[in-house]
């Protein structure tokens, strides 16, 4: 299983199994990594507009992991573990339900050895690769042997926590006049 410069497992044998389609590529298929930040990595933006700015994937014999720049980042919605759904107040400071879990740690697009789990040794390439977990499945993972597709159920502290949040949830969508609210506050007043 892989682990993170820690030493700490992150849940997985291979990264790519579980990313996702490039957080750079545009919904046409081009590369938005060349188009926006060409001054960052020259040659590659030199490469990309000589094949009209087209994704390396888009080759039928290349896949996403043999771009450099690759990045496929969570969109935070769900535990991959569990299937816990993230419950966000406005205007409250709690703790996240769902935090990123990092698969693989790239480096800003740069090349080299430090942190490229689950890339081919030759390659030399880092990629940054994220997926949602929920606190409790976080710590499941680098605390222990657990697995990211492991078919599991939420904790209990985990669902009971996302259950509090949704009562809370709805009472703020209630309407109440402010007749009604200042009668409460007289009832709880005195």
């Amino acid at each position: 299983m892989e682990e993170t410069p820690t030493g700490t497992p992150v849940g997985v044998d291979d990264p790519y199994e579980h990313a996702g389609v490039c957080d750079h590529l545009t919904d046409d298929g081009r590369c938005r990594f060349a188009l926006t930040r060409a001054g960052d990595d020259p040659e590659f933006s030199a490469a990309r507009r000589a094949a009209d700015y087209e994704c390396v994937a888009a080759d039928d014999d290349r896949e996403f992991r043999d771009c450099p720049h690759y990045r496929s980042t969570t969109d935070g919605r769900e535990c991959v573990r569990c299937g816990l759904e993230s419950v966000r107040i406005a205007h409250d400071d709690s703790r996240p339900l769902l935090e990123e879990h990092h698969l693989s740690y790239g480096e800003s697009g740069s090349t080299g050895s430090a942190g490229t789990a689950g890339v081919d040794e030759g390659e030399g390439l880092s990629h940054e690769i994220t997926v949602s977990l929920c606190r409790w499945c976080h710590a499941k993972i680098h605390r222990s042997f657990a697995r990211i597709d492991d078919d599991v159920e939420p904790a209990p502290e985990a669902f009971a926590t996302r259950e509090e949040r949704r009562s809370k949830e709805q009472s703020e969508f209630g309407f109440s006049t402010a007749r009604e609210r200042r009668e409460r506050r007289d009832s709880d007043g005195a």
